[in-house]
């Protein structure tokens, strides 16, 4: 039975598309639930048929056009893709390769003409595609892909080449099994002139499922999990694409080679295409917390039934989350999961805000491309760290298929390196905060290429992301000696994670000003000099809007007791962050030894008193049961009447 404070939690974290959340969890039962022990024959198989059997009201392609069959919220069909990570994973990629990644560049690259001729069998799932663009040599650098598209005036087409083994497109979701088209990335040449890299819709099967010409197709072989993906590799031999299957938004090819685009910087163009594929990051983050969610539910439970141990003054053994040890490894992670949670749905907020817009915003687009890289990053990550605890904090069950998490562990391991791997992602969001115009620093190739000239790197204020006025209230009501303050206080909190991120970033910009005039030929040198730093300055970051995020949560939560329960939550985010980079804040004179042992002592006090709501807590996360599909919750009944005997005998004696 879940209890007024879980359900009012519940409330305020299903958020603004609380109505796809419900409708996910009252749609989808248990056959879409994920099965422990399949091969992976017999998971793409389910998985291939489940992909067409998905109720298309809950959600999952909201983000199409409304005359297509959509409902044009990118934010919604984000949510459904979060809550498809509870139900199965493998589902959850699939369908994110076929309405998000494949479906969602022909909506946003190409034109009318490409969205009339093939969205309504993309929505249907009767043309299921692929994503191609990573390569097997080229991955996060996608600026420099190596597979050509060459246009030939004389015939009127494109032909399409893999020059070398390694432009191979690799890891590609659809392509072993499913795929009968792809959107293909490739450098564009026309005239004897690359424009960089365009994508292009490419037939790589026939409606008998057998490769077209040209084109080679492989599988990528067993995986560590996703089992119902079918990843594949796929190459082309001068393969003829005609001029029309050019998704032409951006950048357009005439019949006589001419190119035009409305965006005349090849490589602002390029981060303009990109761009509009945001989602898939967005969701992914999203996937992994669910993800973690889940196993944070299974691990809590299990540590309420199971008891261990004996106490030398009563004769019981004691249930797992009674020890301090167990509370410091799940209360922590249920915070920051709590944390992300906010954050998460703050992004999906503005990123249904940026794309509704009838004109770009440049600068709000560059502002959501970075929060989704930089929370994409921290959120796979806690996944998993997470799920990995949660596996040991289960013992022996932990490590049975039938109880879920080591399937959850081997699904998202992935997430930390697909769209985007995450120290790129982390670099993507320190040039943000270094400088407004990206661009000038070329791909995101690890700095490599960068031309960086001094000027361009600028101090910025940092920008408030959330519930602008009650942080900046809170911020100035702090006194000036932190001795003054208690350590659960917000505002203290506030000042103390924003103050690091300012310290850090001018830091940063100190050494790189300096790099300049020392290492001015050396462009790479500069950058990766100081890339340690530039690291710690977007984690530093990312914690920050994390926080005001939460904080904007529980301003928004109107049932008090579920207040106040997230305010020791929020505190406990808070704390247990500080005290990761208690080494950082004692050297820079922003903690002293006192203060940092009381925020130790303080977290530990927090851990208790929150130990009475853990199950209350994850309750409020919502997963059905079905879902959850763990065999130690399905023997928990048994374990708590023999706790509940083993109790009354206890007081009977």
């Amino acid at each position: 039975m879940i209890d007024r404070v879980s359900a009012a939690l519940t409330e305020v974290l299903d958020g603004r598309w609380a109505h796809i959340r419900r409708a996910v969890r009252e749609r989808l039962g248990p056959e879409f639930v994920t099965v422990p022990g399949e091969t992976g024959d017999q998971a793409r198989e389910r998985v291939s048929r489940l992909i067409r059997d998905l109720p298309t009201d809950v959600g999952v392609v909201s983000a199409f056009p409304v005359e297509y069959g959509g409902s044009d919220d990118p934010g919604g069909s984000t949510v459904a893709a979060e809550m498809l990570a509870q139900v199965d994973l493998s589902l959850m990629v699939k369908a994110g390769v076929q309405w998000g990644l494949f479906g969602g560049a022909v909506v946003a690259l190409g034109t009318k003409r490409h969205h009339d001729a093939y969205l309504r069998d993309i929505i249907s799932a009767d043309l299921m595609g692929c994503f191609a663009m990573t390569e097997t040599g080229h991955g996060s650098d996608v600026q420099q892909l190596r597979t050509t598209c060459a246009y030939d005036a004389a015939s009127g087409d494109f032909v399409l080449h893999t020059p070398h083994e390694a432009a191979r497109k690799d890891y590609i979701g659809n392509a072993a099994r499913d795929g009968r088209m792809a959107v293909v990335f490739a450098q564009l040449i026309t005239g004897g002139r690359s424009y960089g890299v365009h994508a292009w819709l490419v037939p790589i099967r026939d409606e008998h499922g057998n490769p077209m010409p040209g084109v080679t197709l492989g599988d990528a072989g067993p995986k560590a999990g996703l089992l119902g993906v079918d990843n594949g590799r796929i190459s082309f031999d001068h393969v003829t694409v005609p001029r029309d299957m050019l998704l032409d938004r951006y950048g357009q090819v005439a019949a006589d080679g001419t190119y035009t685009s409305s965006i005349e910087n090849d490589t602002r163009r390029f981060f303009t295409m990109l761009g509009t594929l945001v989602r898939g990051r967005v969701t992914v983050g999203a996937a992994a917390s669910a993800a973690t969610r889940s196993a944070l539910t299974i691990a809590v439970r299990y540590g309420e039934t199971r008891r261990q141990f004996t106490s030398p003054d009563v004769d019981r053994e004691i249930a797992l989350n009674d020890y301090l040890a167990h509370q410091r490894k799940l209360l922590p992670a249920l915070a920051r999961s709590y944390a992300y949670a906010f954050a998460q749905e703050e992004l999906a907020v503005t990123m249904a805000e940026v794309f509704s817009l009838a004109e770009p915003d440049e600068h709000r687009q560059r502002e959501l491309e970075s929060r989704a890289a930089g929370l994409k990053a921290v959120q796979t990550w806690h996944a998993t760290r997470t799920i990995q605890m949660c596996r040991e904090a289960c013992g022996g069950a932990g490590y049975l298929a039938e109880n879920r998490l080591p399937g959850l562990k081997a699904d998202t391991d992935v997430f930390t390196t697909f769209e985007g791997d995450n120290t790129v992602l982390l670099q993507l969001v320190a040039k943000g905060l270094l400088t407004g115009y990206r661009d000038a620093f070329g791909s995101l190739d690890g700095w490599g290429r960068a031309t960086f000239v001094a000027e361009q790197v600028r101090e910025m204020m940092l920008e408030r992301t959330a519930a602008r006025s009650l942080i900046q209230r809170l911020v100035s009501a702090v006194p000036g000696r932190d001795e003054e303050v208690a350590v659960t206080d917000r505002g203290w909190h506030l000042t103390l994670f924003e103050d690091r991120e300012k310290h850090l970033l001018d830091g940063a910009i100190r050494r790189l000003r300096k790099g300049a005039v020392t290492k001015k030929d050396r462009p790479f040198d500069i950058f990766n000099d100081v890339q340690d730093h530039i690291l710690s300055v977007a984690g530093a970051h990312i914690d920050r809007i994390t926080l005001e995020a939460f904080v904007a949560g529980i301003e928004r939560t109107t049932d008090e007791s579920a207040r106040e329960l997230l305010g020791k939550v929020c505190d406990l985010y808070a704390l247990t962050t500080i005290e990761e980079h208690k080494a950082w804040l004692m050297e820079h004179g922003r903690l002293t030894p006192a203060r940092s042992r009381a925020v130790t002592a303080v977290a530990n006090d927090l851990l208790r008193e929150l130990r009475p709501h853990m199950r209350t807590l994850v309750d409020a996360f919502a997963v059905p049961e079905e879902w959850l599909n763990a065999a130690i919750l399905r023997e928990e009944p048994a374990r708590q009447e023999a706790m509940s005997k083993e109790d009354d005998a206890l007081r009977q004696s």
